[in-house]
């Protein structure tokens, strides 16, 4: 992916040397070690009277503070400090958004759910990618790239098709704030399962965590 844990410790203390904002050094990050490309958001202000707005300026904007800005320069996967600071320093203060379709798609749940989830795939000893929580309530399970078009049929075949789960699957032309950024103006997103290198490129199979999703999702009733 272009860079190593050194290689990320290295830009780091560049980024201190050159007064690179910390904003791009995290890009840098995303883009270098983990190989994802990252793509400037909107934020939520606050406007008159304490009402939020959405910094893109659209009065009847439908999510303020959680979308991509228009016009924008895409920061691709590989980029180095330098080539994320350039790009980055045309947007200052802006979220860094995920575009999702490429390196991964996203289950989502609701965050009780996918706490539960988590522990319990964790000890069945499952493969596990990024594990992410929004501040609306909702947990990311990271999965292989594809999963948005195979789950109503993955759902058909494990006998969930028709149950009320709250389970959504996030696909190609969709984006996921990135840790630590703001979302619409509620607070920043956490991971509750960071990346690592073995998971960042290779999330597993939307399939072999769907069981365990959908099972506890239906128990807990969201």
């Amino acid at each position: 992916m272009g860079f190593t844990i050194g290689g990320i410790r290295d830009i780091r203390s560049a980024s201190r040397r050159r007064g690179r904002t910390s904003e791009s050094t995290m890009v840098a990050e995303y883009t270098g070690l983990w190989g994802w490309d990252v793509r400037p958001g909107a934020r939520a202000v606050r406007g008159a009277g304490g009402v939020r707005e959405c910094s893109c300026g659209a009065i009847d904007c439908a999510a303020p503070g959680a979308h991509p800005l228009a016009g924008t320069q895409l920061v691709p996967a590989g980029s180095t400090l330098d080539e994320a600071a350039a790009i980055w320093s045309g947007t200052p203060g802006a979220a860094m958004l995920l575009p999702v379709g490429r390196a991964f798609d996203v289950l989502e749940v609701g965050e009780a759910a996918g706490r539960h989830a988590l522990v319990r795939l964790e000890r069945m000893g499952l493969p596990l990618g990024p594990v992410a929580v929004t501040p609306e309530g909702h947990a990311q399970f990271f999965v292989a790239p594809g999963a948005a078009a195979e789950l109503p049929h993955l759902l058909y075949r494990m006998g969930w098709d028709d149950a009320d789960l709250g389970l959504r699957c996030l696909g190609h032309g969709e984006h996921v704030t990135a840790p630590p950024s703001d979302r619409g103006g509620l607070g920043p997103v956490r991971w509750l399962r960071p990346p690592t290198l073995d998971t960042a490129d290779s999330p597993p199979h939307a399939r072999l965590l769907l069981g365990t999703l959908a099972y506890v999702c239906h128990r807990s009733g969201t």
